[in-house]
């Protein structure tokens, strides 16, 4: 898994092009900026692993965005030592912007096939986070409360397990709707355990889907 200079240099290109759009963190920027995105892909896509784009990954799901990655952890908000849920590992790129951040992530999967490839992957190039192969709808309460959830797929409607595995004040940064289009949000919880949200804009993932067999 060489990260070579070509790969730094195109890694900086990409970064300093999202830098421009000033709409992502200067942390979470840095952050990307340390990461090979090639590794999380086959090798006929290395050559552009670097471009604002989402490519195809295995199980029929993809790798996000370069800035939809960045736009997410911007909303997140991490301080370094919270405790983070991830919904979608996927590729384990995004796991590894969020343990780059300082967060101690649990992060969840659905497709086995992800879930095996992943879990492999990120302790090679130096991220560690807990990762589990299950229904992401039921969140993970062994490790709750969290401090931030984040979804890296598009859910039809927010899990009920989500909510509660939420701390007071914490916030989730979910792509919600189906695929007649979804929104990107952002909610904080509040002292009675109801959700505030904001909307970020439109937003285009793969369904979370529900009821993985085991």
């Amino acid at each position: 898994m060489q990260d070579t200079y070509r790969h730094k240099g195109l890694r900086r290109q990409m970064v300093q092009e999202l830098k421009a759009l000033n709409k992502i963190a200067e942390n979470v920027l840095e952050a990307m900026d340390k990461i090979p995105r090639h590794v999380f892909l086959d090798g006929v896509f290395v050559e552009k692993a670097y471009e604002n784009q989402a490519f195809p990954i295995a199980a029929g799901q993809t790798i996000s965005h370069p800035f939809t990655v960045g736009l997410q952890s911007t909303l997140l908000e991490i301080k370094k030592g919270e405790n983070v849920l991830e919904i979608g590992t996927g590729s384990g790129y995004q796991t590894c912007v969020l343990v780059e951040l300082g967060a101690k992530v649990i992060t969840i999967e659905r497709q086995k096939e992800l879930f095996t490839k992943t879990k492999s992957i990120l302790p090679k190039i130096g991220y560690m986070a807990k990762t589990f192969f299950g229904d992401g709808y039921k969140g993970n309460a062994s490790y709750a409360p969290y401090d931030k959830i984040i979804v890296t797929c598009g859910a039809p409607f927010i899990p009920e397990a989500l909510i509660e595995q939420l701390k007071v004040n914490g916030l989730m940064v979910i792509p919600l709707g189906d695929e007649n289009g979804q929104e990107m949000m952002r909610y904080k919880k509040m002292e009675d355990g109801t959700l505030v949200g904001e909307n970020f804009g439109p937003a285009a993932f793969v369904p979370m889907l529900q009821n993985t067999s085991r």
